[in-house]
């Protein structure tokens, strides 16, 4: 994977991010979920759709992706690796069922599990929102 670089907020013109990742808390735990084609767990987040801006495209994610029905969300940085994109901190509030989508697979934990998808970022990802969020 190339470097990820982290950047501060509102130095790009947000209408060219094209992801957006989601460091989750639920009831004080981690959120992470498993891709069904990988083993692996990862953080929430994916795509920015066209007509979306980062909150629509996270709303969206969070939901597809662990169930979440109502939470807050909060910028934290942008960064990129090709592209800008979003990192984002939420705060569930509601959770139903995961609905039918390519993740398989949800936990929670206390902190980061073994077994990252993408260790090197997401250990950035959540070293970044916790240094702010101060958890």
């Amino acid at each position: 994977m190339a470097e990820v670089k982290l950047h501060k907020l509102n130095s790009v013109e947000y209408s060219t991010l094209t992801r957006v990742v989601c460091v989750a808390k639920y009831k004080d735990k981690l959120i992470y979920c498993k891709h069904e084609d990988r083993n692996t767990w990862e953080l929430p987040g994916g795509h920015i759709e066209p007509g979306e801006d980062w909150l629509t495209a996270a709303k969206r994610e969070m939901y597809e992706e662990t169930g979440t029905t109502k939470a807050t969300y909060e910028p934290i940085s942008l960064y990129s690796i090709s592209t800008y994109a979003m990192l984002c901190f939420v705060e569930v509030k509601e959770m139903g069922k995961l609905p039918e989508s390519e993740i398989k697979e949800i936990a929670f934990f206390d902190n980061e599990p073994q077994n990252l998808t993408y260790p090197e970022a997401h250990s950035l990802f959540l070293k970044t929102v916790r240094q702010i969020k101060k958890f």
